[in-house]
């Protein structure tokens, strides 16, 4: 039987970034079915579960970050400013946004808009905060600009809350976060195992 992948992601996440189209990917070669789950990684899940926004983390840490993102930007050949003009950025209305588009439209159509706003932040240096930039982005990623307003319904607002929760339920911690069958990988440099969990069945 083909499995779901519960994906929950933060849309200025760098992370989210990297391993987006590679875990779209893999699990289309699967068969796997995606449940899109943006969730409010700073506000509500990092409270819970000792996450620290990134400004008040130790130097050396926030350093190696940095260092970190130009290698895997290199290794994986994906174009990336790990310092970009628009960061960090409010993510909430970006996510209401691909939670309406998930509802409107469909998990091809948000997994299409995730990839557009992820590399609107990291390789375009957009600031995904302003709502022009997401009306642009629902243009070019062939998508109803009517979709602006539907991130602003008490539906869009609601099912985010309910991924926020669920993510938290989920025993989520960080960005982005794949859950098979209640098991959790965290981070797109996790991949590899959810191959693996992907091609066991």
């Amino acid at each position: 039987m083909p499995l779901t992948v519960d994906y929950y992601l933060a849309p200025q996440s760098p992370y989210v970034y990297l391993g987006h189209l590679r875990f779209w990917d893999m699990a289309k070669r699967h068969g796997a079915t995606i449940r899109v789950l943006p969730m409010d990684l700073g506000g509500k899940v990092f409270p819970v579960s000792g996450g620290v926004p990134l400004k008040q983390r130790a130097p050396q840490r926030q350093a190696y970050r940095l260092l970190e993102l130009k290698r895997f930007g290199e290794y994986l050949n994906i174009p990336i400013h790990p310092e970009p003009a628009y960061f960090p950025v409010a993510g909430d209305d970006a996510a209401k946004l691909i939670v309406a588009v998930d509802q409107k439209d469909g998990t091809e159509a948000a997994m299409r808009l995730v990839a557009a706003i992820t590399r609107a932040v990291w390789a375009e240096q957009r600031n995904i905060a302003d709502e022009s930039v997401l009306v642009a982005l629902l243009r070019e990623s062939d998508l109803p600009t009517s979709r602006i307003e539907d991130a602003h319904s008490q539906a869009a607002h609601e099912r985010y809350e309910a991924n926020t929760q669920q993510a938290i339920a989920a025993g989520v911690f960080g960005a982005p976060s794949y859950v098979i069958e209640g098991e959790l990988f965290w981070g797109q440099d996790r991949l590899d195992f959810v191959e693996r969990r992907l091609a066991r069945g």
